[in-house]
């Protein structure tokens, strides 16, 4: 095996792992959407700040988005959003895949995982900022470690793409 196979093939195994953590994810969101809708629509709504940091709240209030169509909307918004990252991750798979076995360029295999893994990336980091506007740092910071964690993961892969 060649050090470029070996290069191809480890970054097919890192595009691999996003497809498969967020193909859980995903799935969940589809099939049990109450598992995250309930959380996202705590967040847009500030209630555990409202009610544990009542003063904290009252300066940023204004943020809130309390109406649950709206809330609901936004959840499917962002489902739809990981869905095309979802999507775009399998097909940097696929593209890898061919590209180890002669049926496809593995610089076409590497941008394709670069914009895949870019939308999973930003998924992430949009979690972090729109979490910040909605203060969540406040109580869900489980929510927002493992945002922040995605994030960094993304991130390692986007490097590896582009290094390597």
């Amino acid at each position: 095996m060649t050090l470029e196979l070996a290069i191809a093939l480890a970054q097919m195994t890192s595009v691999l792992f996003l497809a498969l953590w967020l193909t859980t994810g995903v799935f969940e969101n589809v099939f049990y959407p109450h598992l995250n809708s309930t959380f996202t629509a705590e967040v847009l709504d500030m209630k555990r700040m409202r009610e544990d940091y009542p003063e904290a709240y009252a300066m940023v209030a204004h943020r809130r988005i309390a109406n649950p169509k709206l809330q609901l909307f936004l959840f499917r918004v962002i489902v739809a959003w990981e869905l095309l990252a979802l999507l775009a991750l399998w097909a940097a798979v696929i593209a890898f895949a061919m590209a180890l076995f002669g049926g496809a360029d593995i610089a076409t295999a590497r941008t394709i995982g670069v914009l895949a893994t870019l939308t999973f990336t930003a998924t992430w980091a949009g979690f972090l900022i729109v979490g910040n506007w909605f203060c969540y740092w406040f109580c869900h910071e489980g929510a927002q470690n493992t945002h922040f964690m995605m994030t960094l993961w993304g991130l390692a892969t986007l490097v590896l793409l582009v290094a390597g």
